[in-house]
Protein backbone atom coordinates (compact mmCIF):
# COMPACT_ATOMS: atom_id res chain seq x y z
CA UNK A 1 0.00 0.00 0.00
CA UNK A 2 2.56 2.00 0.69
CA UNK A 3 4.14 2.01 -2.77
CA UNK A 4 0.83 2.46 -4.27
CA UNK A 5 1.03 5.80 -2.65
CA UNK A 6 4.84 6.37 -3.08
CA UNK A 7 3.98 9.33 -5.75
CA UNK A 8 1.78 10.88 -3.40
CA UNK A 9 4.65 10.79 -0.91
CA UNK A 10 7.44 12.02 -3.36
CA UNK A 11 5.25 14.87 -4.25
CA UNK A 12 5.21 16.36 -1.38
CA UNK A 13 8.75 15.51 0.11
CA UNK A 14 9.27 17.89 -2.90
CA UNK A 15 7.01 20.59 -1.30
CA UNK A 16 8.19 20.52 1.89
CA UNK A 17 12.62 20.85 0.22
CA UNK A 18 11.43 23.74 -1.94
CA UNK A 19 9.49 25.82 1.41
CA UNK A 20 12.58 24.44 2.75
CA UNK A 21 15.51 25.92 0.94
CA UNK A 22 13.51 28.52 -0.41
CA UNK A 23 12.86 29.63 3.52
CA UNK A 24 16.80 29.28 4.36
CA UNK A 25 18.27 30.93 1.36
CA UNK A 26 16.05 34.00 1.35
CA UNK A 27 15.85 33.87 5.38
CA UNK A 28 19.92 33.86 5.24
CA UNK A 29 20.31 36.85 3.08
CA UNK A 30 17.37 38.71 5.08
CA UNK A 31 19.22 38.18 8.12
CA UNK A 32 22.17 39.31 7.17
CA UNK A 33 20.70 42.69 6.09
CA UNK A 34 19.08 42.97 9.33
CA UNK A 35 22.47 42.52 11.25
CA UNK A 36 24.29 45.00 8.92
CA UNK A 37 21.02 47.55 8.94
CA UNK A 38 21.41 46.94 13.32
CA UNK A 39 25.08 47.76 12.88
CA UNK A 40 25.10 50.64 11.80
CA UNK A 41 24.39 53.63 14.06
CA UNK A 42 20.72 54.95 12.92
CA UNK A 43 18.53 54.96 16.02
CA UNK A 44 15.37 54.18 14.30
CA UNK A 45 16.60 51.98 12.64
CA UNK A 46 17.92 50.06 15.16
CA UNK A 47 14.87 50.66 16.98
CA UNK A 48 12.30 49.35 13.77
CA UNK A 49 14.68 46.10 13.50
CA UNK A 50 14.42 45.19 17.10
CA UNK A 51 10.08 46.05 17.02
CA UNK A 52 10.31 43.81 14.02
CA UNK A 53 12.26 40.93 15.71
CA UNK A 54 10.63 40.70 19.12
CA UNK A 55 6.94 40.65 17.09
CA UNK A 56 7.93 37.68 14.74
CA UNK A 57 9.49 36.22 18.00
CA UNK A 58 7.17 36.50 20.44
CA UNK A 59 4.12 35.38 18.12
CA UNK A 60 3.33 31.85 17.07
CA UNK A 61 5.00 31.02 13.06
CA UNK A 62 1.02 29.64 12.72
CA UNK A 63 -0.69 33.34 13.32
CA UNK A 64 2.15 34.71 11.32
CA UNK A 65 0.99 32.48 8.04
CA UNK A 66 -2.14 33.45 8.72
CA UNK A 67 -2.06 37.33 8.62
CA UNK A 68 -0.14 36.85 5.83
CA UNK A 69 -2.17 34.60 3.25
CA UNK A 70 -5.72 35.60 4.87
CA UNK A 71 -4.55 39.22 6.36
CA UNK A 72 -3.17 40.63 3.56
CA UNK A 73 -5.91 39.09 1.08
CA UNK A 74 -8.16 41.96 3.28
CA UNK A 75 -6.75 44.87 2.15
CA UNK A 76 -8.30 46.52 -1.13
CA UNK A 77 -4.72 48.24 -1.96
CA UNK A 78 -3.09 44.64 -1.83
CA UNK A 79 -5.39 43.26 -4.01
CA UNK A 80 -5.49 46.34 -6.41
CA UNK A 81 -1.62 46.05 -6.90
CA UNK A 82 0.77 43.57 -8.95
CA UNK A 83 1.43 41.89 -5.02
CA UNK A 84 -1.59 40.22 -5.42
CA UNK A 85 -0.09 38.38 -8.09
CA UNK A 86 1.65 36.76 -5.91
CA UNK A 87 0.00 36.75 -2.34
CA UNK A 88 -2.95 35.16 -3.39
CA UNK A 89 -0.70 31.61 -4.02
CA UNK A 90 -0.30 29.56 -0.76
CA UNK A 91 3.43 29.02 -1.89
CA UNK A 92 4.48 32.32 -2.05
CA UNK A 93 2.87 33.13 1.80
CA UNK A 94 4.48 30.18 3.10
CA UNK A 95 7.87 30.78 1.77
CA UNK A 96 7.65 34.49 2.65
CA UNK A 97 5.95 33.75 6.37
CA UNK A 98 8.94 31.04 6.90
CA UNK A 99 11.47 33.30 5.49
CA UNK A 100 11.03 36.24 7.53
CA UNK A 101 10.77 33.91 10.76
CA UNK A 102 13.97 32.47 10.21
CA UNK A 103 15.63 35.51 9.44
CA UNK A 104 14.39 37.08 12.52
CA UNK A 105 15.76 34.06 14.70
CA UNK A 106 18.83 33.74 12.59
CA UNK A 107 19.84 37.77 13.00
CA UNK A 108 19.84 36.86 16.73
CA UNK A 109 21.99 33.97 16.55
CA UNK A 110 24.29 36.04 14.00
CA UNK A 111 24.14 38.95 16.74
CA UNK A 112 25.43 36.57 19.44
CA UNK A 113 28.10 34.78 17.57
CA UNK A 114 29.65 38.79 16.39
CA UNK A 115 30.00 39.29 19.98
CA UNK A 116 31.51 35.91 20.68
CA UNK A 117 34.39 37.42 18.20
CA UNK A 118 37.20 38.00 20.39
CA UNK A 119 37.79 41.91 20.95
CA UNK A 120 41.40 41.72 20.09
CA UNK A 121 40.86 40.29 16.43
CA UNK A 122 38.57 43.53 16.10
CA UNK A 123 40.97 45.66 17.41
CA UNK A 124 43.86 44.51 15.40
CA UNK A 125 41.75 45.15 12.22
CA UNK A 126 41.51 48.74 13.55
CA UNK A 127 44.88 49.32 14.20
CA UNK A 128 45.77 48.43 10.38
CA UNK A 129 43.53 50.93 9.31
CA UNK A 130 40.43 49.02 8.39
CA UNK A 131 37.26 50.60 8.56
CA UNK A 132 34.38 49.43 10.55
CA UNK A 133 32.32 48.13 7.58
CA UNK A 134 35.68 46.57 5.95
CA UNK A 135 36.17 44.51 9.57
CA UNK A 136 32.08 43.65 9.60
CA UNK A 137 32.71 41.78 6.04
CA UNK A 138 35.92 40.45 5.69
CA UNK A 139 37.14 39.53 9.43
CA UNK A 140 33.19 39.66 11.72
CA UNK A 141 30.77 37.93 9.69
CA UNK A 142 33.00 34.89 8.77
CA UNK A 143 34.86 34.55 12.13
CA UNK A 144 31.18 34.37 13.55
CA UNK A 145 29.90 32.27 10.69
CA UNK A 146 31.59 29.81 12.61
CA UNK A 147 31.00 30.02 15.39
CA UNK A 148 27.12 30.04 14.89
CA UNK A 149 27.41 26.94 12.67
CA UNK A 150 25.89 25.17 15.87
CA UNK A 151 23.14 27.19 16.96
CA UNK A 152 22.37 27.54 13.12
CA UNK A 153 21.83 24.22 12.19
CA UNK A 154 19.33 23.90 15.11
CA UNK A 155 17.33 26.84 13.49
CA UNK A 156 17.36 24.80 9.91
CA UNK A 157 16.00 22.09 11.57
CA UNK A 158 13.30 23.83 13.60
CA UNK A 159 12.20 25.86 10.14
CA UNK A 160 12.18 21.75 8.55
CA UNK A 161 9.82 21.37 11.19
CA UNK A 162 7.77 24.26 10.81
CA UNK A 163 7.05 23.25 6.90
CA UNK A 164 4.30 21.31 8.61
CA UNK A 165 2.84 23.91 8.72
CA UNK A 166 1.76 25.06 5.49
CA UNK A 167 -0.34 22.84 5.47
CA UNK A 168 -2.72 24.70 7.17
CA UNK A 169 -2.99 26.92 4.18
CA UNK A 170 -4.07 24.21 1.40
CA UNK A 171 -0.24 23.22 0.67
CA UNK A 172 0.15 19.57 -0.11
CA UNK A 173 3.80 18.95 1.15
CA UNK A 174 4.29 15.99 3.59
CA UNK A 175 1.69 16.80 6.23
CA UNK A 176 -0.33 17.57 3.71
CA UNK A 177 -0.51 14.71 1.63
CA UNK A 178 -0.40 12.44 4.69
CA UNK A 179 -3.52 14.35 6.05
CA UNK A 180 -5.11 13.37 2.70
CA UNK A 181 -4.09 10.00 2.30
CA UNK A 182 -5.67 9.43 5.55
CA UNK A 183 -8.99 10.92 5.29
CA UNK A 184 -8.84 8.35 1.90
CA UNK A 185 -7.83 5.25 3.51
CA UNK A 186 -8.14 6.05 7.81
CA UNK A 187 -5.02 4.65 7.49
CA UNK A 188 -3.97 6.99 10.89
CA UNK A 189 -1.33 5.35 12.37
CA UNK A 190 0.20 4.29 9.88
CA UNK A 191 0.30 7.47 7.70
CA UNK A 192 1.59 9.63 10.09
CA UNK A 193 4.68 7.24 11.09
CA UNK A 194 5.71 7.20 7.86
CA UNK A 195 5.62 10.90 7.90
CA UNK A 196 7.96 11.20 11.27
CA UNK A 197 10.26 8.84 9.15
CA UNK A 198 9.99 11.15 6.87
CA UNK A 199 11.08 14.29 8.45
CA UNK A 200 13.71 12.14 10.95
CA UNK A 201 15.54 11.00 7.60
CA UNK A 202 15.72 15.03 6.23
CA UNK A 203 16.76 15.91 9.65
CA UNK A 204 19.94 13.38 9.52
CA UNK A 205 20.87 14.40 6.34
CA UNK A 206 20.73 17.99 7.36
CA UNK A 207 23.04 17.29 11.13
CA UNK A 208 25.24 15.76 8.82
CA UNK A 209 25.61 18.23 6.17
CA UNK A 210 26.11 20.64 9.01
CA UNK A 211 28.58 18.40 11.03
CA UNK A 212 30.80 18.45 7.93
CA UNK A 213 30.54 21.92 7.87
CA UNK A 214 31.80 22.39 10.91
CA UNK A 215 34.72 20.18 10.84
CA UNK A 216 35.91 21.60 7.60
CA UNK A 217 35.01 25.56 8.51
CA UNK A 218 35.47 25.62 12.55
CA UNK A 219 38.83 26.86 13.77
CA UNK A 220 40.06 24.32 15.74
CA UNK A 221 41.52 26.45 18.45
CA UNK A 222 38.20 27.88 18.91
CA UNK A 223 35.55 25.71 18.08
Amino acid sequence: MILAYLPQLLSGLSITLILLFSAIGAGLVLALSLVVCDYSDHFLVKKLIASLIFFIRGTPLLVQIFLIYYGLGQLTWVRSSFLWFFLREPMVCAIIALSINTACYTAVIIKGAIASVPRNEIDACYAIGMSKWLTLRRIVLPRAFRIMLPAYSNEVLMILKSTSLASTITLLEIMGVTQQLIAETYDTVKFYLIAAVIYLLLNMVITSIFMMLRKNLVLPNNA
